[in-house]
């Protein structure tokens, strides 16, 4: 096989074209964070404007961010993405870390999450599925504490939807890419339709748009800074394409081109999703709601299309699920191929030519997070451990710039040096809020990081004495 067809390091077929790679980015951003998060950003921000112009800096900053990780795709176009980007500019340790802390919580527990959010909407439609249908509750304690461990449905439907994807994307990155694909054009469409009907849709006399300011306590800056945290992390997962490298077809082409343009469609369709919010709903009104989306297609079409919206939303929270599987899995491949992760994790199937001990190890940890139900105090907790790999990240394409300056760079970061610098500063000031916001979170998230230190160690001692 060429090089077109298969990435020889480890074994991958070469199967996404520069529109696969593109869905894949949308795929991997639009889940249900945009029909939701606007609600809490009006909580805080005095008006329509404002609203929209955090959205459109969130993008922005999204863009630079893609900017910059595909000069790297391009000089690494390997599996793993953001692991050899950390491994080569700062050393094994450092890529070990982020993989570290990306199987134990980002990756595993957003998958959680995200089944877990699949299953609260399925619970919309079949109520057995919801997270308040409680099937079991087993009383547990444990020296001084006690409490009680509870299965539901919403678990259950989120448990099969990670098995069910897993297993797609465990016969050929050909079949997970075509379900990717099918349905992140199912929730597009879903999403240009309501945005498209929005618009038409006669407006209420009272909506966001026709108020005049309104007062919010605390500064107008920090407020903006605020809303900017919600956005960047409805924007998250816009990385992801970096991941899956070692499967694009003329990687040097088609991942810039994927990143770049799967990231400006994810921000046209958010700014048009909050265009029809604004229009339909007062600012106040905004506020009262956690599912802003299904809130705004009522009042603007009717009950009913509330239904509608929730199951775009199901659609999409599926379609995000089965991209960030399909991605996600490829950080774990080339790490144990150094010898710094459980060595079977490194196996490419013969016949299907996916990583498919990676694809299962991972989707068992997120089940376990599932079922225990401990991913959301978990992610709280690497917030700032992911920000700080973000800032690295970007901060690394400078490091490349100085050490390899005449290696092939087939894309060279668009505005560099101005673009990266721009979203390291981002990434300095949301670490800094973090800190600040939720400094026992952050400490304990960076707990969880240290742990990886002697995980390191003893990686690195088995794989040395292998080698003896």
């Amino acid at each position: 096989m060429s090089e077109t067809e298969k990435d020889g390091a480890a074994g991958l077929v070469r199967g996404l074209g520069t529109w696969d790679a593109a869905l894949l980015t949308i795929g991997s951003v639009v889940g249900t964070g945009i029909f939701i998060t606007t609600g809490d950003m009006a909580k805080v921000l005095p008006s329509a404007g404002l609203i929209l112009l955090v959205w459109a800096a969130g993008g922005l900053l999204t863009l630079a961010g893609a900017l910059t990780y595909a000069e790297r795709g391009v000089l690494f176009p390997r599996a793993g993405g953001i692991y050899h980007f950390i491994r080569e500019a700062y050393g094994p340790l450092w890529g070990f870390l982020y993989g570290w802390i990306a199987f134990l919580v980002i990756m595993s527990g957003g998958n959680a999450a995200l089944g877990v959010a699949f299953g609260e909407y399925l619970g919309s439609f079949l109520p057995w599925f919801s997270t308040r249908h409680i099937l079991l509750a087993v009383p547990i304690g444990f020296w001084h504490w006690s409490g009680t461990w509870s299965l539901s449905g919403g678990q259950v439907a989120a448990v099969a939807a990670l098995v069910v994807l897993t297993a797609v994307n465990h016969i050929g990155l050909k079949e997970g890419a075509w379900v990717q694909n099918a349905l992140t054009a199912l929730k597009v469409g879903a999403i240009v339709l309501i945005g498209v009907f929005g618009l038409l849709a006669a407006a209420p006399a009272t909506n966001a748009l026709t108020e005049p300011h309104h007062a919010v306590p605390g500064s107008l800056l920090a407020a903006f800074g605020v809303a900017m945290i919600a956005a960047l992390w409805t924007y998250d997962g816009w990385y992801g394409l970096t991941c899956s490298a070692g499967e694009v077809r003329n990687p040097a082409r088609s991942l810039p081109r994927g990143l770049i343009l799967g990231t400006l469609a994810v921000m046209a369709l958010y700014l048009l999703l909050n265009v029809v919010y604004v229009r339909a709903l007062p600012i106040a009104g905004m506020t009262l709601t956690s599912r802003i989306g299904e809130t705004a297609a009522a009042v603007l079409f009717g009950p009913r299309a509330a239904r509608w919206v929730s199951l775009a939303v199901l659609v999409s929270t599926f379609g995000c699920l089965s991209s960030t599987i399909l991605y996600s899995s490829r950080i774990y491949l080339p790490m144990a191929e150094d010898g710094l992760f459980f060595r079977s994790l490194a196996k490419v199937d013969p016949r299907y030519r996916t990583p498919v001990r990676s694809l299962w190890a991972q989707t068992a940890w997120s089940i376990v997070l599932t079922v225990s139900g401990t991913y959301d105090q978990l992610y709280t907790y690497v917030v700032f451990s992911s920000v700080v790999f973000h800032a690295a990240t970007a901060a690394a394409v400078f490091v490349f710039r100085h050490r390899l300056p005449d290696a092939p760079r087939p894309y060279r970061t668009w505005g560099y040096p101005w673009v990266p610098g721009l979203f390291i500063l981002a990434c300095l000031l949301l670490i800094g809020n973090t800190l600040h916001e939720k400094p026992v979170e952050s400490l304990l998230g960076l707990g969880l990081l240290v742990l990886g230190v002697p995980a390191f160690l003893i990686f690195r001692a088995r794989s040395l004495k292998r080698l003896e």
